[in-house]
């Protein structure tokens, strides 16, 4: 089962594949989103690494975070489910 992690402190420079090679030297990424303005093209400053395995993205986070990259100490954790924390519902309450 794979695991997504979120990799923050990013230089505006990285590119999704610097980032994804790196990850790479742990395991097997399956994808690597680098979040990029809109207006520049530049990082904003975070990733979301798909790990293949949960090991995997463990082994990710413990080497990386805290990692210099660029000059900047990368900040590495479990992603939070996309679903976690939103209201599912049609926004309507139920009457009692």
């Amino acid at each position: 089962m794979s695991a997504t992690l979120f990799v923050g402190n990013l230089s505006r420079g990285i590119t999704s594949n610097e980032v994804r090679d790196l990850f790479s030297s742990v395991g097997v990424v399956e994808s690597c989103q680098l979040t990029e303005d809109r207006d520049t093209g530049h990082s904003k400053g975070f990733a979301f690494v798909e790990m293949s395995s949960k090991e995997e993205a463990k082994a990710a986070k413990e080497r990386f975070d805290g990692h210099d990259l660029c000059g900047r100490p990368l900040n590495v954790i479990e992603a939070l489910s996309k679903n976690k924390g939103r209201h599912s519902g049609s926004g309507r309450r139920r009457q009692s």
